[in-house]
């Protein structure tokens, strides 16, 4: 048997810097040996199990992640999960790491990947909602494909968001954490969001034409964070049309109260990676990519780690 490689989580940023990590994904993304089944998506109580595998030529990995929301009152993580890579051509354990933060990574650079192709090139403003574990990697994500200059943070909780903030320093850029939401929103030329909300906090009145809003909360059927009027009058891309319109509240109450219909749906991540849709047509045009994760993003992510770690590349 191999040794396994266990990587640490200082060992996994370091190998998955953004510039590499964003590259990496959008030329392995449109590989046609991609295989990746339905991933399980499990109610357990309250709670979330997922279990997300995939493979390609050279890895096999699998990603294992519960969800525990009210973790938060016993001091706990509310998500937590491993990632095994193995090696496609005999089955044997190559690395582990851990999910959460592989995930944080990975959704981050997906999210600034697919900004390249929807947000305006010159994009300097950028509005964080959320403060959670996954807002700072989304930060700096953005901050590494496009000329940010000014950062607004918000939070339901205002400590949480000046402790965003403070640890954003190494940025050298103006980042101001508020209270004024609707502020945020208005001056934002990109505006993501990663919270547990149950209901929309980005409204369409206040959304700005040529903005891009990148959705990255709202992981099950019943929490939003994007109102109607927003989702009616934007051009939106998902990452893929079954997970995206089954999963998250942001497209799954709409579709089913008629106020959108599938077939508005622009295209997927993948549709843009291969070029066969068109992303952001016009300055004036409000974008949307709506995301819940993809088992590829996890398998090219720990790939490129265990390449970088163990001098292949």
């Amino acid at each position: 048997m191999s040794q396994i490689l266990p990587i640490s989580d200082q060992q996994l940023e370091s190998a998955l810097s953004y510039p590499r990590l964003v590259e990496t994904l959008k030329r392995e993304l449109p590989a046609p040996e991609l295989q990746i089944p339905t991933r399980q998506h499990l109610d357990v109580g309250i709670n979330t199990l997922l279990l997300m595998p995939a493979w390609n030529d050279k890895y096999i990995g699998v990603k294992m992640v519960t969800i525990f929301p009210e973790n938060k009152s016993l001091m706990l993580p509310s998500i937590q999960g491993t990632y095994t890579l193995m090696d496609r051509r005999n089955g044997s354990i190559l690395a582990t790491m851990d999910a959460k933060l592989l995930t944080n990574l990975r959704t981050a650079a997906t999210s600034a990947l697919m900004a390249g192709y929807l947000a305006r090139k010159e994009s300097r403003i950028l509005t964080m909602i959320g403060t959670g574990s996954l807002a700072s990697q989304l930060i700096r994500s953005h901050c590494s494909q496009f000329p940010i200059e000014k950062i607004f943070i918000w939070g339901r909780n205002p400590d949480h968001a000046k402790r965003l903030a403070d640890g954003l320093n190494d940025l050298a850029l103006e980042i101001t954490w508020t209270t004024d939401l609707e502020q945020a929103i208005r001056e934002a030329d990109i505006i993501s969001t990663a919270t547990m909300s149950a209901n929309p906090l980005v409204s369409g009145a206040c959304v700005q034409p040529g903005t891009h809003i990148d959705a990255v909360g709202s992981y099950k059927p019943n929490l939003r964070e994007l109102d109607d009027a927003l989702i009616r009058k934007c051009a939106i891309y998902v990452d893929t049309i079954e997970g995206a319109t089954t999963e998250s509240g942001d497209l799954a109450i709409p579709l089913r109260h008629g106020v959108i219909r599938t077939r508005q749906i622009r295209g997927t991540l993948f549709d843009l990676c291969r070029g066969t849709v068109d992303g952001r047509v016009n300055d004036e045009e409000i974008t949307l990519f709506k995301s819940v994760g993809h088992a590829s993003e996890d398998l090219i992510a720990a790939g490129l780690a265990y390449e970088v770690l163990s001098g292949l590349q």
